[in-house]
């Protein structure tokens, strides 16, 4: 174990220009990580009643300190995600390398540790910029913070690198280096993993629990609880991915039969080799879509409520911040799933480079080649995110209509986030672009 850490800090010393933005982007993803966790423990040092400063009374009881702890959990998953995608970027790049050491006597297992400890040195410094700040910024706005808080801080500053390092080798736990210098996968999976069927079906169980206690019950009760909401965002993201994967093999099929341009053509035939692929670089996005989606109809449905009851209104101000942390949150998410969806978008240009290189070689413009990398994402991406945008609008006013009293104008707003959401992922899928003019460069068929 010590000569693997020791090659993989060697390794990431001797990083060129084209793979300090990797090392850039994992520790980015590392210290948003680490900011939230540090978050997480600073707010379950606190016991019982509290006053604090800020917040307006958000953090004054355990019950509300719970739901923001809860929040923060749920924020941790597109982190990440986001630091899986560049480990596995950072594997493709670095294939010569790793052929190199596996010409000199290293198994497959041994480079994919390694390249995960490359990783979790990168999260290291993420880990420090993030936590040497937030231990000043503490101390300046809590002068004698909780004694447990302490303990806390450290283990998140050095949990962290370690959970950095072990999602990078649960990224590539499906990749082989090969002695002789190129980077093959085990064959694309035709369906979801056994993980996700089990997760699908409790969800479906979940559901049929919360339609039976909805209709035997008292389904007022029921519909405030956050966690209902939560199945049901859970339960509607899942099926929106199942769509995508359905949707894409199905597109592809189709479009490969009966497309006439070369665009189409090209992007229908990777959506049929690998319909799973877009399901999974897109799932993360759907989810996002859905709680966005019903969160925006019910904070137009909570302040007009809060508006309209003089009660509520007294505490405006505690709503109104809980409200704007929760949006907050879902933003941050939604960049940083959208910086997830980018970067995987890159991993797959340079898995493909030497593929695309041919093409290029053979004739094909880059631009129809760009074209059908905009299609990849955009054919299977539309009807997942029109059903994503539709549960959440379910959501939202189902919850409308069984909370008293709520009987403001139905929100028309977010109508518009599912089509934002799919502009945006549009956008930052075209951010690869630049790497496709450096993918067909004819100095890459020397390697293939």
């Amino acid at each position: 174990m010590r000569a693997d850490f020791r090659l993989a800090w060697l390794l990431t010393r001797g990083s060129d220009r084209r793979e300090w933005w990797r090392v850039a982007l994992t520790a980015l993803g590392a210290s948003f990580a680490t900011g939230i966790a540090l978050v997480i423990a600073t707010v379950a040092s606190m016991d019982g009643q509290a006053s604090v400063s800020f917040g307006s009374g958000l953090l004054n009881t355990a019950s509300d300190r719970r739901s923001v702890i809860m929040a923060l959990v749920m924020l941790l998953a597109p982190v990440l995600g986001f630091l899986g995608q560049c480990a596995r970027v950072g594997a493709v790049h670095r294939d010569r390398r790793l052929a190199t050491l596996r010409l000199a006597g290293a198994t497959a297992a041994q480079v994919r540790r390694i390249s995960a400890l490359e990783a979790g040195l990168a999260c290291l410094i993420g880990s420090l910029l993030a936590t040497v700040p937030y231990v000043l910024v503490l101390l300046r706005v809590w002068r004698h913070p909780e004694p447990l808080a302490w303990p806390g801080i450290t283990l998140v500053a050095v949990a962290v690198p370690a959970l950095g390092a072990a999602v990078s080798a649960l990224s590539l736990r499906r990749v082989v280096a090969s002695p002789l210098g190129w980077v093959r996968r085990i064959p694309p999976t035709r369906g979801p993993g056994r993980a996700f069927r089990t997760v699908t079906v409790l969800l479906l169980v979940m559901a049929l629990g919360v339609s039976l206690t909805m209709y035997f019950g008292n389904p007022v009760e029921f519909a405030l609880g956050p966690l209902t909401v939560l199945a049901l965002s859970l339960l509607t993201g899942v099926s929106a991915v199942w769509l995508a994967g359905w949707s894409a093999r199905r597109i592809g099929g189709a479009l490969a039969a009966r497309a006439q341009r070369p665009a189409l053509l090209i992007a229908a035939e990777r959506l049929r080799d690998d319909p799973w692929a877009a399901a999974r670089t897109h799932a993360a996005v759907l989810l996002v879509t859905v709680v966005g989606t019903a969160f925006v109809g019910i904070r137009q449905t909570l302040l007009y409520l809060v508006s309209d009851t003089d009660d509520l209104a007294a505490n405006r101000a505690y709503y109104v911040t809980g409200l704007d942390l929760s949006g907050a949150a879902i933003g941050v998410a939604l960049a940083l799933t959208l910086s997830a969806l980018a970067v995987s978008t890159a991993e797959a240009l340079a898995t493909r480079r030497r593929g695309l290189a041919a093409q290029a070689a053979a004739g094909i413009p880059q631009s129809v080649l760009g074209r059908a990398l905009l299609l990849e994402t955009a054919l299977p991406l539309a009807p997942a995110v029109l059903l994503a945008g539709v549960g959440g609008t379910a959501i939202h006013i189902g919850w409308a209509a069984a909370v008293e009293d709520a009987t403001g104008p139905v929100p028309l707003v977010p109508a518009l986030v599912p089509v934002a959401v799919y502009a945006a992922c549009l956008l930052a899928a075209a951010t690869s672009l630049p790497l496709l003019r450096r993918s067909v460069r004819p100095a890459e068929l020397r390697y293939a």
